[in-house]
């Protein structure tokens, strides 16, 4: 690729002209915030935790279906992430639950938009304004959704993109924090180098560079981030794809009206970008035979998260607020099926035969 070559033939240090592209097309694609590449989403919720300055004891309010770098990032500061239950049609944080978890100790709200579909947002921005508490968006699935007409990840006062390999937009492992809130960004930006005011030192805003506060090495290479403009550039094309192939799924679904599974919600306020087709069977010990069945014909079909709050590290590091009965109704019972910018529609059409067909044949045994 001519983006690779080229980053090849300069310096490979990161913060050069192809960190500056990713910067300019993050700001295009989530305007009135300012990004921050970093080496992951993990990297972006660990520079998200810094610039809250989260301390031992403070408490940050999440749903338990996420991945563990959603409440890792917070952990690692000492802090408790609260585990609250789910929407059980999108599987996106529940508001009430998060509301009804917040105590005087309550630092955030992080909101994960689980499979690119959006949380409520009308509900969680005015929540956490009203009771001083930031909110942030886990908007690792999410890059090119859209929750109204606003892109999700520039809502809430900070947002957390991925651009892992199994993501729509990817450099192989990568990220970006996204900052909405004025007042973060002189933090974000000490943290995000090293601890340092290297930036403003390169800007001759100040004489002496040095060590400030605590930070860490978050900005990738100039050849993940060259990489990474040649996908955002295509980002949309990639999205429409996508969305097409998700909406075939949805079809198909449809037509065959069954009663032995079904999808997840798509509220009216959300546009997804196509990220994960996922089915709730109607029976969880049916999802080890059809993921079997789908594999014999080469097809790749997969469950998801282990909810935390049943994990051993969130037996020890979290704490639960509330019943979590839709999150442990959902967890064993969901299935994603392939899906891509190129899957065909035989493909998809060939991925529903044998599921239905293995559905009807497990339910009359």
């Amino acid at each position: 690729m001519d983006c690779i070559r080229e980053a090849m033939l300069g310096s490979l240090v990161g913060g050069g002209r192809f960190t500056a592209e990713c910067h300019a097309l993050l700001r295009q694609a989530v305007p009135l915030a300012i990004p921050y590449l970093t080496t992951s989403c993990t990297d972006a919720l660990e520079l998200a935790a810094l610039a809250l300055d989260l301390r031992p004891g403070d408490e940050v309010v999440m749903p338990s279906w996420t991945f563990p770098s959603s409440a890792n990032a917070f952990a690692l500061r000492g802090a408790v992430p609260v585990l609250v239950d789910v929407d059980p049609g999108t599987l996106d944080i529940d508001p009430a639950a998060a509301a009804g978890a917040v105590t005087a100790r309550t630092r955030a709200v992080l909101c994960v938009h689980y499979a690119g579909v959006g949380c409520d947002m009308d509900a969680l921005v005015p929540m956490c304004r009203d009771r001083g508490i930031a909110l942030i968006e886990d908007a690792a699935q999410a890059y090119g959704a859209f929750h109204r007409d606003r892109p999700l990840g520039g809502i809430g006062d900070l947002g957390a993109f991925s651009f892992h390999g199994t993501k729509n937009v990817s450099c192989g492992e990568g990220g970006a924090l996204i900052v909405a809130r004025d007042e973060l960004l002189p933090r974000v930006e000490i943290a995000w180098e090293k601890g340092t005011n290297r930036l403003r030192f390169l800007r001759g805003k100040t004489e002496r560079y040095q060590w400030l506060d605590l930070g860490s090495s978050f900005l990738p290479s100039e050849l993940s981030a060259a990489l990474l403009a040649a996908q955002l550039r295509d980002a949309g094309t990639v999205t429409a794809l996508r969305r097409r192939a998700w909406a075939r799924y949805d079809i198909l679904l449809r037509e065959a009206a069954s009663p032995l599974l079904k999808p997840l919600a798509v509220p009216a306020y959300a546009r997804h970008n196509g990220h994960i087709f996922a089915v709730r069977l109607r029976q969880a010990e049916w999802r080890k035979p059809v993921i079997s069945a789908l594999a014999a014909a080469g097809v790749e079909a997969r469950s998801h998260y282990e909810p935390l709050h049943q994990s051993p590290a969130g037996r020890r590091l979290c704490r639960t607020a509330g019943a979590l009965a839709a999150t442990e109704a959902a967890a064993p019972c969901l299935l994603r099926l392939p899906l891509d910018a190129h899957i065909t529609a035989e493909e998809q059409e060939c991925v529903m035969g044998i599921l239905l067909d293995t559905l009807r044949q497990l339910s009359r045994a």
